[in-house]
């Protein structure tokens, strides 16, 4: 994954080829992480790795190059997050109604966003993006 020419334009070709780089991450990370699953410190439990998790990363990270970046850091992401606020999820986000409330955690400039489920309590990766600052802030 080193040495990686990732895009960083807006155009729709930019973004496809960011999308590519994510799923082309995730099939890697996944391949050496075959339990898909991290320990977080801060909830001492373990955030999974799902088919979710990859489908809404890609179609939001893609989308800035600071974010597909952020990306390659996710071991690291799901390990040290510390929680920042609960949330409720989005009554008509069809890909939200698995889960009972959202957790917004934080590393560094990185937003990591974890779905409680309803069935079991499990803590699913649901995305994971960069925090980029706003204009004039630091």
């Amino acid at each position: 994954m080193r040495g990686l020419n990732i895009p960083q334009g807006i155009t729709k070709e930019d973004i496809k080829a960011r999308e590519k780089v994510i799923k082309d991450f995730y099939a890697h990370w996944i391949s050496e992480n075959p339990e898909k699953k991290v320990w977080n410190e801060n909830l001492k439990d373990y955030i999974l790795v799902k088919f979710i998790s990859i489908n809404e990363t890609y179609n939001k990270a893609a989308r800035r190059y600071e974010s597909t970046r952020a990306v390659f850091h996710l071991t690291e992401v799901l390990q040290k997050a510390v929680l920042i606020e609960e949330k409720n999820t989005k009554p008509y986000d069809k890909n939200q109604k698995s889960f009972e409330k959202l957790l917004i955690m934080r590393h560094g400039d990185i937003k990591l966003i974890v779905g409680v489920q309803k069935s079991n309590k499990d803590k699913v990766q649901y995305s994971l993006s960069a925090i980029v600052p706003s204009v004039g802030e630091k």
